[in-house]
């Protein structure tokens, strides 16, 4: 499915649904932080996606994650919540979706970074080498919490 993000665009599609979501936010004990690349926009992200029927966010999260990555985690912080009326992502579906994602901090307990189906590439990041990286504006705020100490954040 195709996918399209606005972020602060006057000219963005009005959103015509909200759905809950979780992302996590696993650091290893060398400090750096599960990254992937989505193969949907190519961009890096944290693993994340929309929670299911019968699990909680935080479930939801540490699923995504595995799913998403290959590396199983457990969750052991809270980041915040992260929903902005000025993010807008567009399905080729025709869902325009607004922001809504509870982050969650988690460490690995199992498993390899590995790609898969919805990313081309998946590694542990260090701090210092994210400005490498084309990671988007929203993500990186999450990720700029976290590393600044500045949690839990709601928004």
């Amino acid at each position: 499915m195709g996918r399209t993000e606005y972020y602060y665009d006057p000219d963005a599609p009005k959103a015509n649904t909200l759905i809950p979501a979780s992302n996590l936010l696993v650091v290893n004990a060398d400090g750096a932080i599960l990254m992937q690349r989505r193969r949907d926009t190519g961009q890096w992200a944290l693993p994340g996606g929309a929670q299911e029927i019968g699990e909680s966010p935080a479930e939801c999260a540490a699923r995504e994650c595995e799913e998403e990555t290959g590396v199983r985690a457990e969750v052991t912080g809270f980041l915040g919540v992260y929903s902005n009326p000025a993010h807008i992502i567009a399905y080729s579906d025709g869902e325009i979706r607004q922001q809504y994602e509870a982050v969650y901090i988690g460490r690995p307990i199992g498993g390899a970074p590995a790609a898969n189906d919805e990313a081309s590439d998946v590694r542990w990041v260090r701090p210092d080498e994210l400005d490498e990286l084309d990671i988007h504006a929203s993500m990186r705020e999450q990720i700029g919490h976290y590393l600044s100490g500045a949690y839990p954040y709601v928004g």
